[in-house]
């Protein structure tokens, strides 16, 4: 294991390095470019032995890689913002194709106006294209759920989409241990190199099929995303066991009793912790790592405990006319249970940055009987 001060660009292109990636496909976009330049110079540098191929837009970056995929190569690209938005088409046939890819997507807000902030619309925006979508908190995490993603994407034969804070986690430098290409042989074997093209038999993907066969393949999509709750538990597990770090679904964090609950997902959850420890509050901290499929038997567990009393919704996202897209999720996934206890929202979408000093006011919000909050109001 090597020990290094990395941004969590950096962290992305150390994991695909660890991975065995054959092919990474590139085009930058702030903030995300500097994941490509680090792959661009260790490939040049010779650590990265795999296919590094430049091409002309987003669009191609995961065209390219869908065919890599075809071809049984262990595939990757990273995107953001517009660019996730202009390869929509592609994220689905992706999806609908049951590729095992592996995405990475820097948060940031979508126009217009122009915005570079963070902002997580980008990739909720990508919610119900059929891929698992991960949340990460800091660099370390980074590193390792992309690794973890490769494995679970090919056990589970669906593209995975890992996301981070942009800026707060993508040009953040961190101490990160780098584990050694031996230990991550033990996690993740070496890609399979099993083509889904045969030459001698020709098969036409991606026809034109009637309703009745889109159907049956929409419903084994759906019963393969129901599975990827109890893989992803082990493969957590055995990662668990190598590295000695484990990414739960949902994180909790805090006195067991907790009347009041902070729950949010991304960089902003180490925020709220840090809040916590500062002041000696009594409250707890639900961390939702994993957005697709929702882990809605964890928020259940979580949330609807009778000592509860309060739930603060922690959004950097919104769903115009309805609020918080995190918050949605979990109305949703408390819904027809009883004595469910108080929701409040807290929404920073367009990229605000969460202060201790915003969290203070918002809870004095709270307390004056706000249930949707504006951190924008709070400045």
């Amino acid at each position: 294991m090597e020990q290094k001060i990395i941004t969590g660009n950096q962290a992305v292109a150390h994991a695909v390095r660890l991975s065995k990636t054959q092919v990474v496909s590139a085009y930058p976009i702030t903030p995300q470019t500097t994941v490509m330049e680090t792959l661009a110079e260790m490939w040049a540098a010779g650590e990265y032995t795999g296919e590094y191929v430049n091409v002309e837009s987003e669009y191609t970056a995961l065209s390219y890689c869908i065919g890599a995929a075809y071809a049984g190569a262990r595939a990757f690209t990273a995107s953001s913002a517009h660019g996730l938005a202009y390869m929509h088409e592609l994220i689905h046939w992706a999806a609908g194709a049951r590729l095992p890819l592996v995405m990475t997507n820097a948060n940031r807000a979508m126009g217009a106006p122009w915005c570079i902030e963070s902002d997580q619309l980008d990739s909720l925006s990508q919610r119900d294209t059929g891929w698992i979508q991960f949340y990460c908190a800091n660099v370390q995490e980074i590193l390792d759920t992309v690794i973890l993603a490769f494995r679970l994407a090919e056990e589970v034969h669906t593209p995975v989409m890992v996301c981070y804070d942009g800026f707060y986690l993508s040009h953040t430098y961190e101490a990160v241990n780098i584990p050694s290409p031996e230990v991550i042989s033990q996690f993740l074997p070496n890609p399979r190199t099993q083509a889904l093209f045969d030459l001698q038999t020709p098969t036409n993907h991606h026809g034109l099929v009637g309703s009745e066969a889109m159907s049956q393949l929409m419903q084994v999509r759906f019963k393969a995303m129901a599975r990827v709750f109890d893989r992803y538990n082990l493969l957590n597990t055995q990662y668990a066991g190598i590295t000695r770090r484990s990414y739960p679904a949902v994180e909790y964090s805090g006195p067991e009793n907790a009347k009041t609950l902070f729950v949010t997902a991304g960089g902003m959850a180490q925020t709220i912790k840090s809040f916590f420890s500062s002041t000696e509050r009594e409250e707890a901290l639900v961390r939702i790592k994993m957005f697709r499929p929702f882990p809605m038997e964890d928020i259940r567990r979580y949330l609807a405990q009778s000592h509860v009393e309060r739930i603060i919704l922690v959004d950097r996202n919104v769903c115009m006319g309805v609020g918080g897209i995190f918050a949605q999720e979990v109305r949703a996934a408390l819904a027809g249970l009883s004595g469910l206890p108080e929701m409040v929202e807290l929404n920073l979408a367009g990229g605000l940055d969460l202060t201790p000093e915003l969290l203070s006011k918002a809870l004095l919000a709270v307390q004056e009987g706000e249930k949707m909050i504006w951190a924008v109001n709070l400045l």
